[in-house]
């Protein structure tokens, strides 16, 4: 029997099935949408965390939502890097993807909570709302990939996609909330 018969055969490749993502995309649905329930019925305190060095907790939020959103660039380059669609000789660029990610959430959380704490979800002006909504949808995609890394047999397309909504999320919470501050407000500390 000639072995070349078996070579010919087409390779198919496992159908991945949608029931890894459930449970993840699930409990990211009812992180995002108890976020806004808790920030539209919570009564706002205006009570204001900062860390020490910044000039009022508008520019706390806007420095620190600018540092997760660069640290969220490496994130995207890192992945691209990672997925084989930028070419680069880096054996820890995985470390750096985990670490910069860790990074980006840990300064995200100040900023969260005066959002939700002191402001709560705010749908008055168009900006504000967008932001209330990004910020809700952010912590809910960000907790389904988080759920979904260490899923075997996700679709091939599960992981990008999430971190595609993550970065997104993230860039219009900057754009909402740290450009506009930096534009209508001025640069300072």
């Amino acid at each position: 029997m000639d072995d070349t018969q078996v070579s010919r055969i087409p390779q198919v490749s496992p159908r991945r099935s949608l029931t890894p993502l459930l449970v993840p995309l699930a409990v990211g649905a009812l992180v995002a949408v108890g976020l806004g329930v808790y920030g539209r019925s919570h009564v706002p305190t205006g009570y204001a965390i900062g860390p020490a060095g910044f000039s009022g907790p508008l520019a706390m939020k806007s420095w620190l939502t600018t540092g997760a959103f660069l640290l969220a660039l490496v994130q995207l380059l890192s992945a691209l890097v990672m997925w084989g669609r930028i070419t680069l000789n880096v054996p820890w660029i995985g470390t750096l993807h985990r670490w910069s990610g860790r990074a980006a959430f840990l300064l995200t959380v100040p900023v969260a909570f005066h959002c939700l704490y002191a402001l709560g979800a705010q749908f008055d002006t168009p900006r504000v709302m967008v932001h209330s909504l990004l910020g809700c949808f952010f912590y809910g995609v960000f907790t389904a990939k988080m759920l979904a890394l260490p899923r075997r047999g996700l679709p091939g397309w599960g992981l990008p996609v999430l971190g595609g909504l993550t970065f997104t999320a993230l860039t219009g919470l900057w754009l909402t909330s740290a450009l506009w501050f930096f534009t209508a407000i001025g640069i300072t500390l």
